[in-house]
């Protein structure tokens, strides 16, 4: 199959109509409908149920399209990279990407140890809103990235463990609630005057819900010493807090695993090397 053919079907794919697909690759619709009758034919499967009123995808169609947004990317990526390094004269910087206020500890330790490597490339940091992370290596804008275990989705990665750790809820210290040994997870979340703050989604929207919204950490943490809102953080954030502030562990939440991860057709000596440093901690 060819990358053209797997972004017409895609297209389709997500339109769920032919004539919009069109429009949306700036092609005329009939080339369209062709291209996408030959890869059926090709493939020996029909991957779209016709209707008037549009297409939808039957069950090969579904396999064929999660299997074809990770063609798609990993041929995105590989170009995003190859331009990266033909633009440093062949020692292009190793892209970490990572959660903003997330992690700080481990992520300093991990690049001065790194640092000290005698083969150690530049590493340039991106600190990005929560779930940017792995879209962005998958697509190319990074070579290696810090994620958290069941948050993140690591599928299609190599990945190492790095930490895993219990949940706590962060609150303002003296509200009633902050002087609790522990309460659980719906505990935490029915607090009348202390809602969970709601992160964006990747195209920027925010779920429904009372809290509010929020982009990084520093504004959460702010909002939270101002008695506005609460935050169930990893145990090792504790770390990193200031004055008015309490912690009280969450008995039933899932432990978070840190994890490095990376491409698994990576051949950047840079990124093998950090790996190599981040196994050592």
């Amino acid at each position: 199959m060819e990358t053209r053919e797997l972004r017409y079907f895609v297209a389709v794919a997500e339109e769920a109509h032919v004539g919009r697909a069109a429009t949306r690759l700036g092609i005329a619709q009939p080339p369209l409908s062709r291209a996408i009758a030959q890869l059926e034919r090709r493939l020996g499967a029909a991957l779209f149920t016709r209707t008037p009123r549009g297409v939808t995808l039957t069950s090969a169609g579904e396999t064929l399209l999660r299997e074809a947004r990770v063609a798609l990317a990993a041929v995105e990526a590989a170009e995003r990279r190859t331009r990266r390094v033909a633009e440093a004269a062949g020692r292009a910087p190793v892209v970490l990407t990572a959660k903003a206020g997330a992690s700080s500890e481990l992520m300093a330790k991990l690049l001065d140890a790194y640092a000290a490597e005698p083969d150690a490339v530049e590493v340039d940091v991106v600190l990005t809103p929560p779930g940017h992370q792995a879209v962005m290596l998958r697509d190319g804008r990074a070579d290696v990235a810090i994620l958290h275990r069941p948050f993140d989705d690591t599928s299609g990665f190599d990945v190492d463990e790095l930490l895993v750790e219990e949940q706590v809820l962060i609150l303002p210290a003296g509200h009633p609630a902050s002087t609790r040994a522990a309460m659980t997870l719906a505990e935490a979340r029915s607090i009348p005057d202390l809602p969970l703050p709601r992160w964006p989604r990747l195209d920027g929207s925010y779920p429904e819900g009372p809290g509010p919204e929020l982009r990084d950490l520093t504004q959460v943490l702010q909002l939270v010493r101002l008695g506005r809102a609460a935050i169930v953080l990893p145990e090792t954030a504790q770390a990193n807090l200031r004055d008015g502030l309490a912690v009280v562990p969450l008995s039933d939440a899932p432990r978070v695993t840190t994890v490095i991860a990376w491409p698994p057709h990576s051949t950047s000596p840079g990124v093998a090397g950090l790996v190599r440093t981040a196994g050592r901690l």
